[in-house]
């Protein structure tokens, strides 16, 4: 790339992107837990969690934002509803691996700060041994709260829980 700087859109997702973002969740899942999480596992969970049906459900009922670049999907974020006492969960921040890095992960966590009305804290649970996730959430000042086992399909899931306060 040449340090070229790499322009990219953040935007509300809206239903026409749902394949897209199933497609990166499944690949990003696929690389960041290939060798955490059985792969059948970790099918069985996007099948469940990313279906059409659900992917409906997060539209309507969450805030969904995607990274576009050249009209092209490459990551998400899913924040949901604030809650009473200002806090919100972050349930992901998806980027194709190769897109990682350019700051795009960033933006979607700003757009989030940016758009949730009287949101105070973020909190978010990153696998363990996800590092990438975890250095990325470290680096933007969560802070860990917890650690536990978390039993995940059969597999027990090393489970760090981070929050963020903005």
């Amino acid at each position: 790339m040449g340090g070229k700087k790499m322009s990219f859109l953040i935007r509300d997702m809206v239903k026409g992107d749902i394949k897209h973002v199933q497609d990166v969740a499944k690949h990003s899942w696929h690389s960041t837990y290939d060798g955490i999480i059985p792969r059948d596992v970790q099918d069985n969970f996007l099948n469940l969690a990313y279906s059409d049906d659900m992917m409906e459900k997060r539209v309507k009922g969450s805030y969904v934002f995607v990274a576009e670049m050249d009209g092209n999907v490459v990551g998400f974020s899913n924040f949901s509803e604030v809650n009473d006492e200002g806090q919100s969960e972050l349930s992901a921040i998806y980027l194709y691996q190769n897109y990682q890095g350019q700051g795009i992960g960033t933006a979607l966590l700003e757009k989030g700060i940016e758009v949730l009305d009287d949101l105070k804290q973020i909190y978010i649970d990153v696998e363990k041994e996800n590092t990438i996730g975890k250095t990325f959430y470290d680096a933007k000042g969560f802070k860990t709260i917890k650690e536990y086992d978390d039993p995940f399909d059969g597999h027990i899931l090393k489970t760090v829980r981070m929050c963020l306060t903005v």
